[in-house]
Parts: C-alpha cells; structure tokens; sequence
C-alpha cells in the first residue's frame, strides 16, 4: 500500500511538472505560429495562433503515447530511429513554408489540408522523438551505472586477494627464518600484526590518503630489514607527506616494493640493492623503485613461485579501473637490475 502511495505520489509531480513545462513551452510556440500566420494575413490570426499551439502540444502529448506503442515493438531505440525521426520534421516543416508561398489556385480545402496535416504530423514527430531521446538517454545511463557498479565489484575483488597474497608471501618467509635465525621471529610477527592491521582494515577503500599509505610502506620496509639484515643496502629518497587530502589507491606501491625485496633475493651477488623513490610533482605522484636482479634465475623458474605474477597483474588491473587515462607504468629489466617507474595523477 506505502508503494502504491509513493507511486502515485510521483506520477503526480512528474504530471505536474509536464504541465508547467508545457505551459512555459507554449509562449514561444504560440508567437512563432502568430509570426507565420501574420505573414500569410490571414483574419482572426490570434484565434488560428491560440488553436494551432494547443493542436501542437496536443500533437506533441500523442506522439509520446505512440512512442511508448513503438518501444515495444522495436525493443532498442537507435540513432538511425532519432535521424529519421529528425528528418521527417525538418521535411514536414519544409514543406509547410514552401506551400505558404506556393498554394494551390482556386483549391482552398486542399490548401487547409496541405497546412494542417503537415503541421500535425511535426507535432506527433517532435512527441516522438523527445521520447526516443529520453528512453535513449535512460538506457545510457542504466548501461552507466551497470558498468560502474561491476567496475566497483571487480575493485573490490581485486583488493580483498592484496591481503591473502601479501600474506602468503610473508608466511613462506616466515617460515624459512624460523628454521635457519629463529631468534628474528618475535620482531617480525609484531611488525607483521601492524602490517595486516592495515592491509586488511584499510585496504578496503578505494583512496587512502598517501601519508597513511607511505607510512604502512615504511612499516614494512623495517619488517624487510629485520628479516634479511646487513645483506641489504638500501636507499630511500621518500618525500615527507604532512597533508592527508593527497589521496592513493591503498596497497598499490607496496607490490612493487615487495617484489623488489623478493627478485633481489635472486641475485648471485653477496648484497641485495635496493633503491626507493617517491616524490610529489604539480598535479602527479612520482615513484620508482630499482632493484638488484637475475634475470636468468627469473627466466628459468629457479626461485619463483608460480604465484609471482599475480601482484603485478592486480596492479595493473587496479590502475585501469581507478586511474584510467591518469597513470603511466613503465617497467624495465636487464640481466642484472630490475626497475619500475610509476606516475599517478593526485586523488
């Protein structure tokens, strides 16, 4: 009953406002008309202008009905449909002046006819067509809205498996220290916990401000060292950000950074390089990040897993749904260095 109630209650404000519109319509519809009929001097010229406007928007009122009549016939409502339609009143119309200047002699019935039938089929047209263009303009935006809300569940799919997967990577780390410096366990599973804390709390959103995000980065850049120790040489150019309103994909730079840390374990060299950067520029976001790398140990599959791809896959995925035509990913590799650079537009 409430829905019956709410409906009726819409059906009124939309009549209501079709009556206002039409009201407003009618004032320059009636003094165009008045214009044409004074030029053709004809008698009782305001009288034919009053009864031409109020044939017009009736005319315009039928057309919608028929319109609705169509749309279940055609299902889809195309541009062809509209440029016809179009067509057909710019032709009607055409026809009405040309007539004005060359009637017929002596056939004043077939005059009135060739004025009246012309002028009644523009108004049912125009009906028609402002119809076609709002059911045109509904389905667009329906089609809109379908895309972003599958744009939006797909987002969300892609950062509920960040946290498994960084998981997953840090349990198998893990793992292999407890066995080898299981002295180092306790420090990294309290880093660990804040690590999670936010990966699985604020990873969520689709924007974090960047200061959160780069100090999430920092926590776990500490974890890295507490787990490889003095192999690691490392160097951060990191820009202090103070403000919360420059906005990031949360968890987007740390699949690079982790993969830096986990590539440069591949190397044959007695160290592992790393080297960080991240600055802010006009209106973008600037990262980069260079690792140590071998190249050959990658290609042959020594020590990566068969997961190692999925990270970056997710990256990419992710920059194309939140930041499309607004980010630049450019990643190069040698046989001994691997490196990434990043440009984001500010959120």
């Amino acid at each position: 009953m409430k829905n019956i109630k709410v409906n009726d209650g819409n059906d009124l404000i939309r009549n209501g406002a079709y009556f206002v519109l039409s009201a407003i319509v009618s004032v320059p519809i009636f003094l165009a008309i008045d214009a044409f009929i004074n030029a053709m001097h004809l008698n009782e010229d305001e009288a034919i202008s009053a009864a031409a406007t109020g044939c017009f928007l009736g005319g315009v009122f039928l057309g919608r009905y028929c319109a609705e009549i169509l749309m279940a016939e055609i299902k889809k409502v195309s541009n062809l449909h509209v440029t016809a339609l179009f067509i057909l009143i710019v032709v009607n119309i055409i026809w009405i002046f040309y007539h004005a200047d060359f009637p017929f002699e002596n056939h004043p019935a077939l005059n009135l006819l060739m004025y009246w039938v012309p002028f009644i089929a523009v108004s049912v047209l125009t009906g028609i067509l402002i119809k076609f263009i709002r059911f045109m303009s509904q389905n667009e935006l329906k089609e809109a809205q379908t895309s972003a809300a599958n744009s939006q569940s797909e987002l969300h799919l892609l950062q509920s498996q960040l946290s498994p997967h960084f998981l997953f990577n840090t349990l198998n780390n893990l793992y292999g220290l407890s066995i080898t410096q299981h002295e180092k366990i306790p420090p990294l599973l309290l880093r660990l916990s804040d690590l999670l804390r936010y990966s699985v709390y604020e990873s969520n959103q689709s924007f974090v401000p960047l200061k959160e995000e780069l100090a999430y980065i920092d926590n776990y850049i500490e974890f890295e060292k507490i787990r490889i120790g003095d192999r690691l040489l490392l160097k951060t150019d990191i820009e202090k950000i103070d403000s919360t309103n420059i906005k990031i994909a949360p968890m987007l730079l740390i699949v690079f950074i982790e993969n830096a840390f986990k590539h440069s374990k591949n190397t044959a060299e007695e160290n592992i390089f790393i080297d960080i950067s991240l600055k802010t520029w006009s209106n973008y976001i600037l990262f980069s990040i260079k690792n140590s790398h071998n190249k050959a140990a990658v290609e042959e599959g020594i020590t990566i897993n068969k997961n190692s791809g999925f990270g970056l896959a997710n990256v990419k995925k992710r920059l194309e749904l939140l930041y499309p035509n607004e980010a630049e990913l450019n990643i190069e590799e040698d046989e001994i260095t691997y490196n990434v650079n990043l440009r984001l537009k500010i959120k």
